[in-house]
């Protein structure tokens, strides 16, 4: 009778948890939001000031060079990143960091700093492209490469895998989003009188940091497992399934942040119900016809399947931008919904796959490292600060994972290494900072910090893995 009460005590202590942080978590942040937003109120209302822009002559060479801008920055980027993500490898690390630090060393932040003429030979600066033609036009090739990695990364989300994990997955990713959140929105706090734009709110700064705390890189993550073949085993699957329920979570709730930004309360709660709505449509209906027409002839990709699927996918990111939210979180839905384990999953995924990481992504690491710069962190103080946001985004999400796991019954050196896996941040990290900065949350000094600590995070996971799962035994288990 004793291990009886003792097998329904494990039972249930898991759920209890998880429903006393979520209850937690919504008053805490209730809390942090009435501080913050007092704390606001009680500042007297800053001036802005208008600077009018200047417009010089509209010459043949400005509107001529525009290609020829995109064509060198892409092809330096793409050249300057293959070479550090060799490097980068060699030493264990993931070679997105390679393309993202490659991005940094184009912009102002080294290659500025040591010769502008020189960085101005990619994008041009306000003397020779008044209009911001390049800039338009890389943003515009970033936003199509984040658009179809977005899809890709829901091409490789296996659902089944959630399925049969849920039960300790959901719980573990959750508290993986929700310790760091909190602590993100508590950040905030401290954060805000220095770091926020004039006219960004409290309630919506808080809430992007603490999803900007919160992201996992799922993509990232898979590669890392994979490249120490450990994605098959007991753990490797089930961190496989915390980062893909992570990774889902993390975008609703972005888009949720990302609503409350552009629009009123009245707006935001009409573009949660319109969000809600599209996804039941997508899931209830969508899906299931997906499914039988997919199915239909599992050895064949019929004529006309891919350019059906990319009209999809085009048309699912307008809807979502439409609505409010962006359009990566439309792209990603289509990518969820088809199954995973079909041969035109597969092939779609390995035909797009290097093109976009290749060739469109680097624009966006090109733009990434425009707007990175680190030369605004210019005293003690600003390096102390981003030395604690990324304290603060390691332990918090080290922290949820590992209670929660520990919760779940797994074993303390299991729980720290899904602690650290959990850490991965990547290039989701960015994609999140650049939508924050694109919209006014975030200044560029916070973004040049946060870029940072992205990058630091993602770092720590090799070393810290070897440590925990020396290659012997993860050989062993593999």
């Amino acid at each position: 009778m004793a291990g009886e009460s003792s097998s329904v005590l494990n039972r249930w202590q898991l759920p209890a948890f998880y429903v006393l942080l979520l209850v937690a978590a919504v008053f805490t942040f209730w809390g942090i939001r009435l501080a913050g937003e007092a704390e606001v109120a009680s500042l007297s209302s800053a001036v802005n000031a208008a600077t009018a822009g200047t417009s010089a002559k509209k010459t043949p060479e400005a509107l001529n060079s525009v290609l020829l801008h995109v064509l060198a920055t892409l092809t330096a980027v793409i050249v300057l990143g293959r070479v550090l993500a060799v490097g980068f490898r060699l030493i264990g690390q993931p070679s997105v960091i390679g393309e993202v630090v490659a991005g940094i060393l184009l912009g102002p932040s080294v290659l500025g700093a040591i010769s502008p003429e020189a960085m101005h030979l990619l994008i041009p600066d306000a003397t020779t492209d008044p209009h911001g033609r390049v800039v338009a036009a890389m943003g515009i090739v970033s936003q199509i490469g984040i658009v179809l990695y977005m899809f890709i990364v829901g091409l490789e989300l296996n659902t089944t895998m959630l399925v049969k994990s849920a039960h300790a997955a959901i719980a573990i990713s959750h508290a993986s989003i929700i310790i760091p959140f909190i602590a993100g929105t508590g950040l905030a706090l401290w954060l805000f009188p220095q770091f926020a734009p004039g006219a960004t709110s409290f309630t919506s700064f808080s809430l992007f940091l603490g999803v900007a705390m919160a992201i996992t890189a799922f993509p990232v993550l898979a590669r890392i497992l994979t490249d120490r073949r450990i994605e098959k085993t007991r753990l490797g699957v089930l961190a496989l399934s915390c980062a893909a329920t992570d990774d889902v979570t993390a975008w609703c709730l972005l888009a949720l942040v990302v609503g409350v930004v552009q629009s009123n309360v009245t707006g935001a709660i009409w573009v949660i119900v319109l969000t809600s709505i599209y996804l039941a449509v997508m899931l209830l209906l969508v899906r299931p016809f997906a499914v039988r027409l997919l199915r239909r002839d599992e050895r064949h990709v019929p004529r006309g399947t891919i350019p059906t699927l990319f009209v999809a996918v085009l048309a699912s990111a307008f809807v979502t931008e439409a609505i409010g939210i962006h359009a990566v979180f439309g792209a990603f839905l289509i990518g969820a919904i088809i199954p995973h384990d079909l041969p035109i999953t597969k092939s779609i995924h390995d035909n797009l796959h290097n093109v976009v990481t290749m060739l469109f992504l680097p624009a966006f690491f090109a733009m990434s490292g425009m707007n990175t710069q680190i030369g605004l962190m210019n005293n003690l103080e600003h390096w102390l600060i981003c030395a604690a946001i990324t304290a603060v985004a390691t332990i918090g999400k080290f922290g949820g994972t590992f209670i929660a796991a520990k919760m779940a019954q797994i074993s303390t050196r299991d729980a720290s290494i899904l602690g650290v896996l959990m850490n991965t941040r990547g290039l989701m990290e960015l994609i999140v900072l650049n939508i924050g900065l694109s919209l006014g949350v975030i200044s560029p000094v916070l973004f040049a910090m946060m870029v940072l600590m992205a990058i630091a995070t993602t770092m720590m996971t090799g070393p810290a893995l070897s440590i925990l799962w020396p290659k012997e035994e993860r050989n062993a288990v593999a």
